[in-house]
């Protein structure tokens, strides 16, 4: 890591921080600047990282690129928004999986993300599928297709042998699937609090892993 990194990521952080409080205080305004702001400051940092692969920098940033554009489509909380939120993550998703593919990935490591994706479809993905299935039909399939693609992401994750990108897609994972389950299953007081926090580790993870 640089020192620029260092000081861009510090930025996120703090940016993160204050956006977490703007979601407890539902402050939309600052919650408008912060969340993307969070996320430009990560695109920086990622592009001032020393990175071990200038292909995987290139595909984790587009991945960042792309998430920004979800963040922007889902903040408007619009229903006509809410399928091109979900295209921009699917987009982010599949960069990510291009940057690990580019990094190299090992089939006995993918296996065993296979194995906790299968899971956490089992146990959550059916639940909230069954609910956009019952409460918005329409949305059931992208919702499944999302399912598919970030279950992808944490295989190839996996995959990586990347302590730092493994964690990232777990949590991305769980905060997509805290939407999907405050969406269409059950909400919770707690959720877009839990949701965005699970986020921004997220991403901030998946950077970190370029180093």
């Amino acid at each position: 890591m640089t020192t620029a990194a260092y000081v861009l990521l510090a930025l996120a952080l703090v940016a993160a921080i204050i956006d977490w409080v703007a979601v407890v205080d539902a402050d939309r305004k600052l919650e408008y600047l912060c969340k993307p702001l969070t996320i430009v400051l990560l695109i920086l940092t990622a592009l001032a990282i020393d990175a071990d692969s200038e292909t995987v920098r290139t595909w984790f940033v587009a991945g960042l690129v792309f998430s920004l554009a979800g963040d922007v489509f889902l903040m408007l909380k619009e229903r006509d928004l809410f399928v091109l939120g979900l295209a921009s993550f699917l987009l982010a998703h599949l960069a990510y999986v291009c940057g690990f593919v580019a990094s190299g990935v090992s089939p006995a490591h993918a296996v065993l993300g296979v194995a906790v994706a299968a899971a956490a479809v089992g146990v959550v993905g059916t639940r909230i599928v069954n609910g956009a299935h019952e409460k918005a039909p329409e949305l059931a399939l992208p919702v499944m297709v999302y399912m598919g693609v970030i279950s992808l992401m944490l295989v190839f994750a996996a995959g990586s042998q990347n302590g730092a990108a493994i964690l990232g897609a777990l949590l991305f994972y769980v905060s997509d699937a805290l939407i999907g389950w405050t969406r269409f299953v059950q909400d919770f007081k707690w959720a877009p609090l839990a949701i965005m926090v699970t986020y921004h580790l997220a991403q901030t993870a998946l950077v970190w892993s370029l180093s």
